[in-house]
């Protein structure tokens, strides 16, 4: 499989030094920065047709075409990584037309695909920086990002487009500077950490720190928290698929796993696809960015990083911007609600919008992997309905 633009490959750009280091909002310094980052089409003469494509929690910087290795990722970057996140939505004809559109996607800072995070070499010891990483906010993610788009060029955006904490991302950028994006387009996604988003955070971030192997997050040199790291996943997962697809998905029969953890085996097997899609995980990503991102979702606050009073005056600098908001019905991660209230914001700020409801059984994932139902609409938004 070549993906929807053939081969592509993983870049690399790196900014900062001693005298000009990064400076993140919690105070944090990093003096050097390298973002991985992906790019597909051409920009044009006026640099006025770049898109930004965010990647939700545990994406990459590969959101089309294929790409079956990055330099310095390793055995992280497996099978599962090598065709593009979001392969049915970027290409040529595809609803993010790379034939009209030069899209842009990085790996989170912080994370673990090539982008300067815990597993990087921390230069002033020549070991990965474990532990000693920086805490990371979703402003750093999106202020990092920016040095990028500079670096390519891009002044404004045509868009911004993005899903999940992708989606937080998106309305960072958007609310923060709102002079360099004209068109927003968040999918199943909200403006504030919800008490049970929050929850089930905590319970993912428990489940690896307690983990023996977690060794205070300088675990390299050992077989690292594999246990917690797993159950983490299992505790996300269960919010992205529908309970619907969640049966549908599950094998016929139990896997025969013996971890010798306790009295219990498998008796079902949405037990065992749970379980797979834990071990699944670990061999594919870091816990220490795992937590990275937890917190930045955790402290996510949109009011205090935009400067403002409060929610209602969130989107008053953006009237000049158009939104595209996507629910999606059966979402159990970031529910319907919650773009209902974005909607709300926008209203009161007077920002041209639209609003749709996607129906489908496959739960929060569904951005992910039915374009159809969106393409219409996105179609027409990046065109300016």
């Amino acid at each position: 499989m070549t993906g929807s633009i053939g081969r592509v490959e993983t870049q690399f750009f790196t900014f900062g030094s001693h005298d000009a280091p990064f400076v993140m909002m919690c105070g944090s310094i990093l003096s050097e920065v390298t973002l991985a980052y992906e790019t597909y089409g051409n920009l044009n003469a006026e640099a006025s047709n770049a898109v930004l494509v965010f990647h939700a929690l545990t994406g990459s910087q590969h959101a089309a075409g294929f790409n079956p290795e990055v330099p310095g990722v390793g055995e992280r970057w497996t099978e599962d990584n090598h065709v593009g996140w979001w392969d049915g939505f970027i290409g040529p004809g595809k609803p993010i037309d790379t034939d009209r559109y030069f899209v842009v996607c990085a790996n989170y800072l912080g994370g673990c695909y090539g982008s300067t995070g815990p597993t990087s070499i921390n230069p002033e010891t020549g070991k990965p920086y474990g532990s000693s990483f920086p805490n990371v906010c979703f402003a750093d993610m999106v202020d990092s990002q920016l040095k990028l788009l500079e670096h390519l060029g891009i002044e404004k955006l045509h868009a911004v487009a993005a899903g999940s904490t992708g989606g937080v991302m998106a309305l960072s950028l958007a609310t923060r500077y709102p002079d360099k994006v004209n068109v927003v387009i968040p999918f199943a996604s909200g403006v504030k950490t919800t008490a049970l988003q929050r929850i089930h955070n905590y319970e993912q971030i428990n489940a690896i720190q307690t983990d023996p192997a977690f060794n205070g997050g300088d675990y390299y040199e050992g077989p690292g928290p594999v246990d917690g790291l797993s159950l983490a996943r299992m505790i996300s997962h269960k919010t992205f698929v529908s309970l619907k697809s969640l049966q549908l998905r599950a094998r016929d029969e139990v896997l025969d796993i013996d971890d010798g953890a306790g009295f219990y085996d498998l008796t079902h097997p949405l037990e065992s696809y749970m379980r797979h899609q834990g071990d699944k995980f670990v061999k594919r990503f870091d816990a220490n960015s795992y937590l990275r991102i937890m917190h930045a979702w955790q402290t996510y606050d949109l009011v205090a990083e935009a400067g403002v009073e409060d929610l209602s005056e969130l989107f008053v600098a953006c009237k000049h911007q158009r939104y595209m908001v996507f629910t999606i019905d059966s979402d159990v991660c970031f529910y319907p609600d919650e773009q209902q209230e974005m909607v709300r914001y926008l209203e009161l700020a007077d920002v041209p919008y639209r609003w749709i409801t996607v129906h489908s059984d496959k739960g929060h994932d569904s951005f992910l992997v039915e374009p159809e139902l969106y393409a219409p609409h996105l179609v027409a938004t990046l065109e300016g309905y």
